[in-house]
């Protein structure tokens, strides 16, 4: 796998940036108020894009295909906002990674919560 360099690195995180604000404008019902931007990756030759999203709901399916539906209008506003040779095409994809984080979590608390209650029993 090839490392990004430096200008790649800066264009994804001004891309992110940018995607941040501007999906907070899209006024498709199916897009939750909630959804943030956890990574962009932009190709080297700035054809296509990336963008990992994740929700706080548990309707992320209904939120992308709200933002597939959105991509003309978000592509329009991201080429206003962020200088580049070219506009990329964006694809959007759910990160369950936060919501996964927190289910592992979960189940640590309820796995030491056990293990607690079998050494009380021992005693």
């Amino acid at each position: 796998m090839k490392k990004n360099s430096t200008k790649n690195n800066r264009i994804n995180s001004e891309v992110q940036r940018a995607l941040s604000s501007i999906l907070r404008t899209v006024k498709d019902p199916r897009v939750d108020p909630f959804v943030s931007v956890t990574e962009v990756v932009v190709a080297p030759d700035l054809k296509t894009c990336k963008v990992y999203v994740s929700v706080l709901s548990d309707d992320g399916e209904e939120t992308i295909t709200g933002l597939r539906n959105a991509e003309g209008y978000i592509r329009h506003e991201l080429a206003r906002e962020v200088n580049l040779r070219n506009t990329p095409e964006l694809r959007f994809l759910l990160d369950n990674s936060i919501s996964y984080g927190a289910h592992m979590s979960k189940r640590i608390e309820e796995v030491i919560a056990a293990d607690e209650k079998a050494r009380e029993g021992q005693d």
